[in-house]
């Protein structure tokens, strides 16, 4: 019996003794970390060969795929079975495109992908079945602030200050209904909060402006953007449209040439006469827009006149009638209904001009008026239902414009 116990006290001794002992340094083998393929558009490429181009000047989708082994047969399929995907024919000259072909001694073209713009493609598979799909890059929506001071124009302020120049465009289509952009004053000043687009990385173009302030003539014009009703529009601090009945001017000009007056030095006749109208300097074939809906009353020919002019009904008070055009718009005639901003001609110097302009002249119960004091009531303001959500809106952009250095 005392023999058991002692060999029990040796075993359980030894499983103490064990117990305690530090452990020896395992060696732990060196782990090694698998990249990821690399993938252009969603294929691994890491075996393939990738090739990438611009389309060049006269090329077509055949010229680029036969250079890169794809039999005729192949590309005419693509070109008449994938137009409801993408019609090859709207291929440009400048985009880029990527071949991915087999990485062997004689490679063969898998893959040809045409950006159609920055952020979409479309990609054509040319290995087992032939067809097309198009995607999209992502987008990466960034918010901007800016302002700035009147000098010479907006977009010159806006180049001096290495922004995207075509924000002018944007700045002035949101007040082209309170602002006459080519009367800006110098000192006048502006702020605005937008978005920017990037792909990989790379800017792509301007997105929404959100908010902006536009000090002109010593007064501030606020724009905020706000949906109601599925419909986006741009409306000041207290929940008004910026949109008029009437637009602005109906063209982007170069320059005022000639004034609403009684008595104007004609410069053809030599002579004054009245001119009840506004002559806006434009480039020839600067396209000509409606000020406002209504219906095409008169289309002619005034040779010893206005020369190419429409006339617009557009209620039972106001007409306009714009002059010297170098030709119509398709389907302009007498009948013909219009929406604000739609395309009506283009900026000539036909019958009695010295120089491309359009002569706009504005009509009330048919006595002439200046286009340049018309005072155009406004369009719809915010619907009271969405008062509230609107004024956090303001609420939330005022601070940020103000902020704005």
């Amino acid at each position: 019996m005392l023999r058991k116990l002692f060999y029990c006290f040796i075993i359980l001794f030894l499983f103490l003794l064990s117990c305690s002992r530090p452990e020896k340094n395992i060696p732990v083998k060196n782990t090694v970390e698998i990249p990821e393929p690399a993938k252009i558009y969603g294929i691994a490429v890491d075996s393939l060969h990738v090739i990438k181009d611009k389309v060049k000047k006269n090329e077509f989708l055949a010229d680029i795929l036969l250079r890169y082994g794809v039999d005729y047969a192949a590309i005419d399929y693509i070109a008449r079975h994938t137009k409801d995907t993408f019609d090859v024919r709207k291929i440009r000259r400048g985009n880029p495109y990527t071949v991915i072909q087999t990485n062997d001694s004689i490679p063969k073209t898998l893959y040809f992908i045409y950006e159609i713009t920055p952020s979409s493609f479309v990609m054509y598979h040319l290995s087992d079945s032939l067809y097309a799909k198009l995607g999209h890059k992502k987008v990466i929506t960034k918010t901007e602030k800016l302002s700035g001071t009147i000098r010479s124009s907006l977009w010159n302020s806006l180049v001096d200050q290495g922004a995207d120049p075509n924000l002018a465009n944007n700045l002035s289509e949101i007040y082209a209904w309170t602002i006459d952009f080519f009367g800006l004053q110098k000192g006048d000043s502006y702020k605005a909060i937008y978005e920017k687009y990037f792909v990989n990385g790379r800017y792509i173009s301007l997105g929404r402006v959100k908010a902006a302030s536009f000090n002109h003539n010593g007064k501030n014009i606020y724009a905020f953007y706000f949906v109601q009703n599925d419909k986006g529009d741009y409306f000041d601090e207290k929940g008004n449209s910026l949109e008029r009945t009437f637009l602005k001017a109906p063209l982007r000009f170069t320059r005022i040439s000639s004034r609403f007056s009684n008595s104007r030095w004609h410069p053809v006749l030599k002579i004054r006469r009245p001119h009840h109208g506004v002559d806006y300097a434009a480039p020839m074939g600067t396209p000509v827009h409606t000020v406002g809906d209504g219906t095409v009353i008169a289309k002619g020919y005034q040779k010893r006149g206005g020369g190419n002019y429409l006339k617009i009904k557009h209620n039972g008070t106001y007409t306009t009638s714009y002059m010297h055009l170098n030709g119509f718009a398709k389907g302009m005639k007498a009948g013909k209904k219009v929406k604000q901003g739609d395309l009506i001609g283009y900026v000539g110097k036909t019958g009695l001009a010295t120089g491309p302009h359009l002569d706009f002249r504005f009509y009330r119960n048919g006595r002439a008026i200046n286009p340049l004091k018309v005072e155009s009531p406004p369009a719809k303001p915010v619907d009271p239902a969405y008062q509230a959500a609107f004024d956090s809106v303001v609420a939330h952009y005022i601070p940020l414009l103000d902020s704005i250095k």
